[in-house]
């Protein structure tokens, strides 16, 4: 597939897109244009990716054909003022914007073929989810393109309702947060037990990252696993007995319903 791609915005987020299709093959350098207003950030992208750069989005959208926005909520009304002028038919937007609904990438670029995805922080190291749509304008070809950046990020799903962005957002988008909460929290139990910070972090880290592989390997539902785990009367039994009597499912799930509504407020004409 040959995909010509222009990235506006070479943030954090913009440069793991970089880095995972690049790593993935997915694109060639030579096809793959970053446009960045800082020039450091620039020179440091041409440097270690061999990619073109410009500050200019307008300059961008002449020699791309798939634009990726990776600016931040705040700086879309003055990106979309100067990619209005330069966009047409042949051109698809995809964007990674939080908060910010379709509807509103197609009045203020003036563009109908947007696909609109909610990725997570792992895709920084290509082990991210990505809830995505695309508006009926978006052709068959720029559809494949978008999915192949986002295979290049990790899993992606495809949903026809953009309602499920929203959701993605409360759970697998801000879904990192609460697990390095989670993180953080065993690896202080082990300090107050006893251990050191360092043997603490390694075995709480190392619990979780094979767990989570057990879980997905083994295919079996969460509630069978940690039976598999759970003697009569054994340690672990005592160790859950004290996350129900804190309110642990409770907790988790007042964070998504609240992340959940506060994603949906964001998207709502007023909070834009």
């Amino acid at each position: 597939m040959s995909l010509t791609l222009g990235i506006i915005g070479g943030g954090v987020m913009g440069e793991a897109i970089l880095r995972c299709i690049l790593q993935r093959g997915t694109a060639r350098a030579s096809d793959v244009t970053v446009a960045e207003v800082v020039p450091d950030r620039r020179r440091a992208l041409e440097s270690a990716y061999g990619v073109k750069t410009t500050a200019s989005s307008k300059e961008l959208a002449a020699s791309c054909s798939t634009i990726l926005l990776a600016v931040k909520p705040q700086s879309f009304p003055e990106t979309a003022e100067e990619l209005k002028a330069a966009v047409g038919s042949g051109h698809c937007i995809v964007s990674i914007m939080a908060g910010i609904p379709i509807s509103a990438i197609v009045n203020s670029v003036g563009q109908d073929s947007v696909v609109r995805v909610m990725p997570n922080t792992p895709a920084q190291i290509g082990e991210g989810v990505s809830v995505w749509t695309a508006t009926p304008s978006v052709s068959r070809e720029h559809k494949e393109a978008a999915r192949a950046v986002l295979q290049a990020m990790g899993k992606e799903i495809y949903v026809d309702d953009e309602k499920y962005l929203d959701m993605a957002t409360a759970l697998s988008g801000s879904g990192p947060a609460y697990v390095f909460l989670f993180l953080e929290a065993l690896i202080d139990a082990g300090v107050h037990i006893g251990m050191s910070r360092e043997m603490a972090g390694l075995l709480s880290t190392q619990t979780i990252l094979g767990s989570i592989r057990f879980a997905e390997q083994s295919g079996q539902h969460p509630a069978v696993l940690r039976n598999m785990v759970t003697s009569p009367g054994g340690t672990t039994a005592e160790g859950l007995l004290g996350l129900e009597e804190g309110g642990l499912r409770t907790a988790v799930a007042k964070a998504v319903i609240a992340a959940y509504a506060k994603a949906q407020s964001l998207g709502s004409p007023k909070g834009i």
